[in-house]
């Protein structure tokens, strides 16, 4: 097995313990979102209910709350679009540094005379 294969299975072993260690260390915990988090702090720091400032417009459009499926749609278009945003550029600057020193100009014929 090459060096590479192994550095690749070990990380790959390494992102499953991450993912999955939390939900048996954890077992009964609730995983909220950040959204529930921050209100719930805001209502213990002021003593208030938390009212949000403003309604998303998807909702506003649709005259209620977005079904979970169609956020977590959403959600994935938006991680879809990073990602892309993110091997393009990557592998421009891979490419560019491939690549980039090939295209020196060789000097012409008339040059090597001189």
């Amino acid at each position: 097995m090459s060096r590479n294969t192994k550095i690749v299975l070990f990380s790959l072993l390494a992102v499953i313990v991450l993912a999955l260690a939390p939900l048996f260390a954890l077992r009964g915990a609730e995983f909220g979102g950040s959204d529930d988090a921050g209100s719930v702090k805001v209502e213990e720091v002021t003593g208030e209910e938390y009212k949000p400032w403003f309604t998303p417009v998807l909702e506003q459009i649709i005259g209620g709350e977005l079904p979970g499926e169609v956020e977590s749609l959403f959600f994935c278009i938006q991680t879809g679009l990073g990602v892309g945003v993110l091997a393009y550029g990557f592998g421009y600057l891979v490419a560019r540094k491939k690549y980039g020193g090939m295209q020196e100009e060789k000097p012409s014929h008339k040059e090597e005379q001189l």
